[in-house]
């Protein structure tokens, strides 16, 4: 299975948000959107991105001031990516081995969707339930 099959299944919608923009703003995109990262860009060209993670991070160090700094601050620069044909089973690897919870999925070095570590299980659990019930049925059936 490919990451193609998960964006299918998702959709290829990305919020975004400029460098510029302050870390509150950013917490309230990812409240009103409840999603736990945003693609950071310039114009057309992905910068990297901004998860729940390095705010969280941010308040911790700066305390309420924090709100106001700018995203740029904070971000993670040169997010993971991967094109719509990798398979799901690379995607896990790559994102066990970055340490990462969302990767970009770029197609023709334009943005075409973003794959969080949550969309990746989901459809991993639904193959194993599908390999489940195909085992089942063979079974039942070679009774």
């Amino acid at each position: 299975m490919s990451i193609e099959s998960i964006l299918r299944r998702k959709g290829t919608d990305v919020t975004t948000i400029a460098p510029e923009a302050s870390i509150k703003r950013a917490a309230d995109w990812l409240r009103a959107k409840n999603i736990g990262a945003l693609v950071v860009t310039n114009g057309n060209t992905v910068l990297g991105l901004i998860s729940e993670r390095e705010i969280v991070h941010a308040f911790s160090r700066h305390g309420e001031a924090a709100g106001s700094i700018p995203v740029k601050e904070i971000m993670q620069y040169g997010a993971t990516t991967v094109s719509p044909d990798e398979s799901v089973n690379r995607v896990m690897n790559l994102m066990t081995h970055h340490r990462v919870r969302h990767i970009l999925v770029l197609r023709g070095g334009e943005l075409a969707g973003i794959v969080s570590i949550g969309d990746v299980v989901k459809h991993r659990l639904e193959d194993l339930e599908l390999e489940t019930n195909v085992l089942r049925d063979a079974y039942n059936a070679a009774r």
